[in-house]
């Protein structure tokens, strides 16, 4: 794992965000970019390939992931932190470079819907992609759903991209 370029601690002391920039291109400031939200799974990773798809298009410059971890101790923080964001990105990161995409990694440590919805304002994103687990509405309520808590909290444009497997077709159909 390489040294992150940015590293920030909260009141305690405590590392609560590192931030990699990727690439030159993923440098640029000031450009419109979407933030990704990955959390390791095959859903995430579909938001990844929907937003790599927009920015091929013409739709963004690039692409900012995001990757948010529940509290950890002071200590924990400083050895787990950007080792966990850094190993669960791995696949998305591979992704974007195989494709071109210009990319910036931040992990956070929080509240995963609140610290993306505030990153993406905080970085003027263009929009959040997120990817849904594809959870029934029952699902939603019991377990809660990261996707539905950005939905609501956003006040830019979110993608959700569903990551549930789609449907055999019905055979005669």
């Amino acid at each position: 794992m390489p040294t992150p370029d940015q590293i920030q601690r909260d009141d305690l002391g405590r590392i609560d965000a590192v931030a990699w920039l990727g690439t030159a291109e993923g440098q640029q400031a000031g450009s419109a970019r979407w933030l990704v939200a990955v959390d390791g799974s095959a859903c995430a990773l579909h938001a990844v390939q929907a937003a790599a798809h927009l920015v091929a298009l013409g739709q963004g410059s690039g692409i900012d992931l995001v990757h948010v971890q529940s509290w950890l101790s002071k200590e924990a923080a400083e050895t787990e932190l950007a080792c966990g964001g850094w190993a669960t990105t791995a696949p998305a990161r591979r992704l974007l470079e195989m494709a071109s995409i210009p990319w910036n990694l931040h992990v956070l440590m929080g509240e995963a819907a609140d610290e993306i919805v505030g990153l993406a304002h905080r970085l003027g994103s263009l929009g959040i992609a997120v990817g849904s687990h594809g959870l029934t509405a029952a699902e939603s309520v019991l377990l809660g759903s990261v996707a539905d808590q950005v939905l609501r909290r956003a006040t830019l444009p979110v993608l959700i991209v569903n990551g549930a497997p789609a449907m055999p077709a019905t055979p005669g159909a």
